[in-house]
């Protein structure tokens, strides 16, 4: 998007909403050269916060990954965006081919020395289908790192992370205390968002029910529905009381902070496995402070696990 439209954007949204004077306006943005012509427009429009899927500090790599920037523009970008916006995040993937733990250890140590204030690392994952899923089922992604390694990378992540003040407030994303992502922090913590545009989607309560809200994920027929009827979103969807229940803990779990078992109870006293929740732990897998439910460090690597577990 030009300027202009992300202006245009942000203005019919305070026309429709009051906002803080502290307002978070993040944007995702490509760490491109391109892309960094249009920052300062950005800024002006209203942006404060840029998120930059840098995604890896090599140029094999970000080719293997489909990036069409290079390590070098990236770190570029990466430069003049920090010089116009107070906050900007960094994305990087681990695990990815042929990647060595010492290899991870040195990209990591090289991002972090560049005094970031948030930091998303993700594990790539391979999900059936994308590119990569279809690949892998063909036998043409070789060199993926075995699950003990990439556990070693995860740990190797939190140390490292820890040590440059950026500790691990959600499953992937690590900031310092005043840097942690809002928006984030409200999908987390299952709170009411909007989603409008292409592919997007939201949680509204409307006079105490809770609705799934959707979008067509194609922009022409986005678009073409806005034109039709004036809207772009689909029919929303009622969330049981019981699905309400799964998606907060699901959600919450992610964070450090961890969630109020309370709060899920109040909405289904039948969500939580309750022998499950006590093998949990026993194992040390989760803790229970009061009412607030939480992974422990221990937990976190298998969160997946534990969410099937919780759930069943």
């Amino acid at each position: 998007m030009d300027g202009e439209l992300v202006a245009a954007i942000i203005e019919r949204i305070l026309h429709h909403w009051p906002a803080a004077n502290d307002l978070e306006i993040t944007l995702e943005a490509n760490p491109t050269s391109a892309e960094a012509g249009r920052f300062i427009a950005y800024h002006d429009a209203g942006v404060s916060r840029l998120s930059m899927g840098i995604q890896a500090l090599n140029d094999p790599d970000l080719k293997a990954l489909g990036r069409l920037h290079s390590a070098d523009e990236a770190l570029r970008a990466f430069d003049i965006a920090r010089g116009i916006f107070p906050r900007v995040s960094f994305d990087l993937i681990y695990a990815r081919q042929h990647q060595t733990l010492e290899a991870w250890r040195a990209e990591l140590s090289r991002a972090l020395s560049l005094g970031l204030d948030h930091l998303s690392a993700y594990q790539l994952t391979i999900e059936d289908g994308t590119a990569f899923g279809a690949r892998a089922k063909i036998g043409k992604l070789d060199g993926l790192p075995h699950d003990d390694l990439a556990v070693d990378m995860y740990e190797l992540t939190q140390d490292l992370c820890d040590a440059a003040g950026l500790p691990a407030y959600e499953i992937s994303n690590h900031a310092s205390d005043l840097a942690q992502s809002r928006h984030n922090l409200i999908y987390w913590r299952y709170g009411d968002y909007l989603g409008i545009g292409p592919g997007a989607h939201g949680r509204l309560t409307l006079d105490g029910v809770k609705y799934a809200t959707a979008t067509p994920l194609l922009p022409n027929q986005w678009l073409d529905q806005v034109e039709r009827i004036g809207s772009g979103e689909a029919p929303r969807e009622i969330i049981s009381k019981k699905d309400q229940a799964v998606e907060a803990l699901m959600m919450g779990l992610r964070l450090k902070e961890g969630v109020s078992l309370a709060r899920i109870r109040a909405l289904s006293d039948t969500a939580v496995n309750k022998e499950k929740l006590n093998e949990f732990k026993d194992l040390g897998l989760i803790t229970l402070d009061g009412s607030q439910l939480r992974c422990s460090a221990k937990g976190r690597p298998v969160l997946n696990g534990i969410l099937r577990g919780l759930l069943t």
